[in-house]
């Protein structure tokens, strides 16, 4: 794309039209640049209108965030994508503007230009792009000598994110070469830079506190040099840090120590500061935790002002970031061979009055987000991400005391749970709050024994606890006994329908469900009303917990014909209420799966129930599709694959309607509605094939493989339906399509080696010969070229048979080899003894080796179920999941087909094949095979 005038203007034109609150003019621009974005040097067209002055903030803005996401997709496409990568030439060019681009930038295009430039170096630095750390480095000591900290803070926070990938990758050689280029070009310049602006806080504060404007950039200036820090002192302590390691530590600990009334008299100043400190005890932890011995001179003055701190922070939300890192930092310290400072008279009774029962105890922000924002509470609380709130780590700390001072710990905190229940029995109604906080002290300090069955504590008895504390609140009929403690609230039905759910999946030590149908069925008739019952009440009508107890308890319980009806009409109406505005994701897949579960639970057991769920399910599912509302299509394809399956054939018309869409092009172009359609397709091969050889739908039906075979993403799909066709065809049915078939595979084969493809071509080739016969099979492919078939034999059938994986597909391509070996004419010929040698090698490698054996990690098959969200990708759901159906049932063992088929080919031409095997098959394959003869009584003569 040529940089002239004219494209300005029309790059301009679009970039203003994406932000139109009218969706035509917008949808026009947006596939405009979509066309452009295809074409040479697009990238740097954009950037260059991002640097043009004269035109309007808001559209270079647009076209920033457009270049930063044009990046992501082509500076390094997925292997598996269909995406054009960026010429190296404009990538040079784009690598040449950026740095300079992002410095001169407003702070918003700054910022999308930062992520760019991170997005950049993440594949290309810094072996494909030496230039630019010396340039960060020399903008870094031009804007220091100016005194411009905004171009500082730009410049060290783009250092930061290029960095940070110190902290998650694999230690290996790669990475520490170029940890020590950057140590060798950075770390003197960060040094230098933080040891400056910590000459002029000291000086503002030296001078009455200093101003508070100009205060603010030193100090985010000050945690970007921590935050770099932290990323470069990660993998290992670096020679130049061990060096200075007295200059960085004096100046961070003189911010834990000091007070600086000017940025801490208002609530951002005060973050600001407190940002800073938490950078710190980050860096102080990670010394603790990998530099223990360095550090250790260090260790009491920081532990001082940690603990000085501590006991100043106060309880607001705002510093809780603060409070954690602090309270972290002390948990090191307490495990560490430095315990000792923990030893003193009295310093574990003050830990545990200063700062652990303070911070385990309910705050009224607590109490406020249980009212306002129940879902957030939950997940602070429960769901295990609480390891960042105060009341977890709190407990943390006291655990990390207890490792070596447990009997000191144990008494202390016993002695507080009951003072606690006292003041709790002497006032209930104002004393609560005490009660929650001792059962969150027994809760987080139990420990469960090996095997998770169990849990134990020293504190209290833990029966005797449930007994006397929990089981009376749960008795009790007033359900709105106490503030958050007992109460009908979105919170406590959340939890109870958590704990009904999670007790589902308990398990005794033998490995069988604790709590079974037997169980549920005497209370489900209620248990079902109690849980639709709780999606009523106001803002939890979506509640996702509710939602998951539901779908755990259908997948146990005894479905019978009077809980299927509500149960299917209940959940019918929340799906049409959540198609109107789909919002949680999590809870609409919990739908989705209830939905499947019912389904497959209640139409296993009783048939006439199928024409039920149709009614009630065929008007959700028909919304869906006619409305198009995308983030619910791929589930209602797949309810509508698991109602096909389900049926005996003849299909109902009803179904048939469906086709029109199935088979329509249009429907196949959103890549996340391929997997459902793909699905829903194999379950009308199956089970309504002869309608499928109608009005020309098998051509269409090919005509979509094709289509699914181009795309490396979708390649894989395109082999599921082609095995369906052919495992639920006639081959009269498509021998007139066979000759396309193979020349579609083999062309693409020709430039698309991929492991992953290789190996569904050759489970479909597997399943084409156990079908239709080797005859058919050898016949079909030499007819596109003479003698094709022993070529794909030698080149990818042979060697590449070890590779496959999975129980069904080994046995299948492990049939399918030997019949290959003992029928086709192409391979007992004379003059092909070599191939088959090599060929009975691979099948005995494949059916006596296990899988860690002979495959190694394939990094290119991701698991698409593993997808969550409504991003563009396919969520499976599990309960309606297509169950692996066994192509040769018929057929127990593969290791015994081969044997008896080898013994039973010997004994036609005795003394032929020992003399083949000798030569051809690996000597530990030969005595595999000699020990399977003998085990299944066979001989090759």
């Amino acid at each position: 794309m040529e940089w002239n005038p004219q494209n300005l203007q029309t790059l301009s034109d679009c970039f203003f039209n994406t932000l139109s609150p009218l969706p035509e003019p917008r949808h026009q621009a947006e596939a405009i640049l979509s066309d452009f974005s295809q074409k040479p040097n697009y990238g740097l067209a954009v950037l260059r209108l991002v640097a043009e002055p004269n035109v309007a903030d808001q559209i270079r803005q647009a076209a920033s965030v457009n270049f930063k996401n044009h990046l992501k997709v082509r500076w390094a496409p997925a292997p598996n994508s269909d995406e054009p990568s960026i010429m190296d030439a404009e990538k040079e060019q784009i690598k040449a503007l950026i740095v300079s681009l992002m410095l001169n930038a407003t702070p918003k295009i700054q910022g999308q230009l930062s992520e760019a430039l991170v997005l950049i170096g993440k594949h290309d630095f810094p072996r494909l792009w030496p230039t630019l750390l010396p340039e960060l480095i020399a903008s870094l000591q031009k804007a220091s000598q100016a005194g411009d900290y905004a171009s500082i803070n730009g410049i060290l926070g783009t250092a930061n994110s290029i960095f940070k990938k110190f902290r998650y990758e694999y230690k290996t050689n790669d990475l520490l070469l170029d940890l020590k280029y950057c140590l060798d070009n950075f770390a003197a310049p960060l040094l230098e830079i933080f040891l400056k602006t910590a000459n002029l806080i000291d000086a503002a504060a030296n001078a009455g506190g200093g101003d508070s404007a100009a205060l603010k950039p030193l100090f985010e200036s000050q945690r970007l040099c921590c935050r770099i820090f932290y990323s470069l002192n990660f993998q290992e302590l670096p020679e130049f840090f061990e060096d200075h390691m007295n200059e960085w530590m004096n100046e961070q600990r003189k911010y834990l120590a000091t007070s600086y009334p000017a940025l801490e008299s208002s609530p951002d100043g005060l973050a600001l500061v407190d940002e800073l400190r938490a950078a710190v005890c980050e860096n102080i932890n990670l010394y603790m935790e990998k530099n223990e011995e360095e550090f250790q001179a260090y260790l009491n003055g920081f532990a001082l002002a940690v603990w000085n701190l501590l006991t100043s922070v106060s309880q607001a939300s705002s510093r809780d970031q603060l409070a954690v890192t602090a309270i972290k930092f002390l948990t090191t310290v307490s495990t560490s061979v430095h315990h000792n400072l923990f030893a003193g008279d009295g310093v574990i009774p003050q830990i545990c009055q200063g700062i652990v029962i303070p911070n385990v105890r309910l705050r009224d922000e607590d109490e406020e987000l249980f009212d306002m924002n129940y879902i957030e509470f939950i997940r602070r609380d429960m769901e295990g991400s609480d390891l960042d709130t105060r009341r977890r780590i709190a407990c943390e700390l006291l655990k990390g005391i207890a490792t070596n001072y447990k009997q000191q710990v144990t008494n202390l905190v016993s002695v507080q749970i009951q003072n606690l229940l006292s003041s709790f029995a002497t006032n209930p109604s104002v004393n609560w709050k005490d009660k929650d906080c001792a059962i969150y002290l027994v809760v987080s300090l139990a420990t469960k024994k090996a095997g998770g069955t169990s849990v134990s504590t020293d504190l209290v008895d833990v029966q005797s606890f449930f007994g006397s504390v929990i089981v009376p609140e749960l008795q009790s009929q007033n359900v709105n006994g106490y503030p958050m403690l007992k109460a009908e609230s979105n919170v406590v039905h959340s939890y109870a329908a958590s704990c009904i759910e999670k007790l589902l999946l308990v398990k005794d030590e033998c490995g069988t469900a604790r709590y079974t149908s037997v169980d549920i069925s005497p209370v489900l008739l209620q248990l079902m009303n109690n849980l639709f019952e709780a999606l009523q009440f106001p803002e939890s009508e979506e509640n996702q917990y509710v939602m998951k107890c539901i779908m755990r308890v259908l997948g146990v319980a005894d479905i019978s014909r009077e809980i299927a009806g509500p149960c299917i009409t209940g959940l019918t109406l929340i799906l049409n209420k959540a198609c109107e505005n789909p919002k949680n994701p999590v809870f609409n897949h919990y739908v989705f799966e209830s939905v499947a579960v019912l389904v497959k639970r209640a139409c296993g057991k009783d048939a006439s129930l199928i024409s039920i769920f149709e009614t009630n399910l065929f008007p959700s599912i028909q919304k869906i599709l006619v409305e198009d509302v995308q983030e619910f299509y791929p589930y209602a394809l797949q309810l509508l694959a698991q109602l096909v399956e389900l049926n005996r054939p003849p299909i109902p018309q009803s179904y048939m309607q469906v086709f029109p869409m199935l088979l329509s092009p249009e429907s196949w172009r959103k890549a996340s509605n391929v997997p459902a359609l793909v699905r829903l397709l194999q379950a009308f091969l199956q089970k309504a094939p002869h309608e499928l050889n109608q009005e020309g739908r098998l051509r269409q039906v090919l005509e979509i493989f094709n289509k699914l075979l181009s795309a490396r993403s979708t390649d894989e799909q395109g082999f599921y339906v082609l095995n369906t066709v052919v495992e639920s065809l006639d081959f009269n049915v498509i021998a007139p399509y066979i000759g396309q078939i193979w020349s579609a595979l083999f062309t693409v084969l020709q430039s698309r080696q991929t492991g992953k493809f290789i190996k569904s071509l050759l489970i479909f080739m597997s399943l084409f010969l156990v079908k239709h016969g080797s005859t058919n099979l050898v016949d079909s492919m030499n007819g596109i070229q003479a003698n094709l078939f022993l070529v794909i034999l030698g080149q990818f059938w042979i060697s590449n048979l070890r590779l496959i994986t999975g129980v069904i597909e080994t046995k299948l391509t492990a049939v399918a080899s030997t019949r290959l070996l003992c029928e086709s004419q192409s391979l007992l010929d004379a003059a092909a003894v070599e191939q088959w040698g090599k060929m009975l090698n691979s099948i005995v490698t494949l059916v006596s080796r296990t899988e860690q054996d002979r495959v190694e990690e394939d990094p290119e098959m991701p698991d698409i179920a593993e997808n969550a969200g409504y991003s563009a990708t396919f969520v499976r759901l599990h309960n309606a999941g297509k169950s692996e159906d066994d192509p040769l049932k018929d057929i127990r063992d593969a290791k015994e087909f081969l044997v008896t088929s080898l013994a039973r080919l010997s004994a036609l031409s005795p003394g032929r094949y020992p003399q083949i095997i000798s030569q051809y098959v690996e000597p530990a394959n030969q005595a595999e095979l000699l020990r399977l003869c003998n085990s299944y009584n066979c001989q090759i003569v």
